[in-house]
């Protein structure tokens, strides 16, 4: 499963920084407005102790972690959906990613420009959820106005379709954020297949010093706070490096992967062996045979039934053998919803 992330924000924010920190991976960031023109795309490994300890456990030969693609994405401006700056390019390459980062600047340093006279990221978020929402509004806009002859037929998908449309058009034009609002499961589906920029889930970064976030961080809601520059340097620093410097080895930039793992639902379930230990990703309330399908195709076309044990259990147990003395391991059939620290073993009639 590809998952990617956009970093966005205005000019200067701490943006390209923070792809750096997170993927180690170089890139442009001169001090000056869209310096980042095409996007910088990083793949990087989600953390996870539990691959760590089961690999211990079963001494496999190889570790392999989740994967998010993070994107970094060229600063916006107000008048993006109007094309102003590299508006057209930022709102096209948004489409792309699963889910958004907000980066929000709270810090004040005169050396870095700021494209707005003073530091309110809550001012920042408005300007750029206003811009999402507008290109939305143009692109629901053209679709409700092509889908009236087929709604005219009595085609009664395009009647749904129209309905959705319409209800997402009114909350668009009050300027709420429609990826907050309690929808139904088709309407879900009729949404996502216009890639709408502001129904993609978002986190706010706010990026500057301690003192410089407690004065707006009540404003924000599934936030996180850092000091991008500083995590920056501290991601640069080897483990050894680390302990003399008495850094804490645990960086606010795991919490962030980690967190934009949740917000788009998935869980994380293992498979472990002398070969191998690998983390594998799919949706909160996928069952047991769409869990056999991450790993092959095969064993969710011809499954039979998965043993399941969670991670903790099987690492307290000892091992597979033990825990199979202790009946831990359970048999479970199709209708078993996988989850989050399962690990299990595929039975499949191939």
């Amino acid at each position: 499963m590809s998952l990617k992330i956009g970093i966005v924000g205005l000019p200067n924010v701490g943006k390209s920084t923070l792809f750096q920190a997170i993927t180690q991976k170089q890139v442009d960031k001169a001090n000056y407005p869209f310096c980042t023109i095409d996007p910088n795309i990083g793949v990087v490994a989600v953390p996870d102790e539990r691959v760590e300890l089961l690999a211990q456990l079963n001494n496999s030969q190889k570790k392999i972690y989740t994967t998010i693609e993070f994107v970094d994405i060229a600063g916006l401006v107000e008048g993006a959906s109007k094309g102003e700056g590299l508006g057209n390019k930022f709102l096209a390459n948004i489409r792309e990613v699963d889910a958004i980062v907000y980066v929000l600047r709270c810090f004040k340093k005169d050396d870095i420009i700021n494209v707005r006279s003073d530091i309110n990221p809550f001012k920042d978020k408005e300007i750029l959820d206003m811009e999402l929402i507008l290109k939305d509004i143009e692109t629901v806009e053209k679709r409700i106005n092509s889908l009236e002859k087929e709604v005219k037929s009595g085609d009664k998908k395009a009647v749904k379709e129209m309905e959705t449309l319409k209800k997402t058009y009114e909350l668009l034009k009050k300027g709420d954020p429609i990826y907050s609002f309690s929808w139904t499961e088709e309407e879900v589906k009729i949404i996502k297949s216009y890639q709408l920029l502001s129904f993609k889930p978002r986190i706010y970064l706010l990026n500057g010093k301690q003192q410089d976030v407690d004065q707006f961080k009540d404003f924000f809601d599934n936030y996180i706070s850092m000091d991008v520059l500083e995590e920056s340097d501290i991601a640069e620093l080897s483990a050894e490096e680390k302990i003399d410097l008495g850094v804490n080895e645990e960086l606010k930039l795991n919490e962030l992967i980690k967190k934009s793992y949740e917000i788009l639902n998935l869980i994380t379930f293992l498979t472990t062996g002398l070969d191998e230990t690998r983390a594998w990703t799919i949706k909160k309330g996928d069952k047991a045979p769409q869990a056999g399908g991450a790993i092959h195709s095969d064993f969710e076309e011809f499954f039979i039934r998965a043993e399941v044990i969670n991670w903790k259990d099987l690492i307290d147990c000892g091992g597979f053998s033990k825990a199979r003395e202790k009946g831990m391991i359970r048999t479970e059939g199709k209708e078993y919803v996988v989850q989050d620290g399962d690990v299990i073993e595929i039975k499949s009639g191939k």
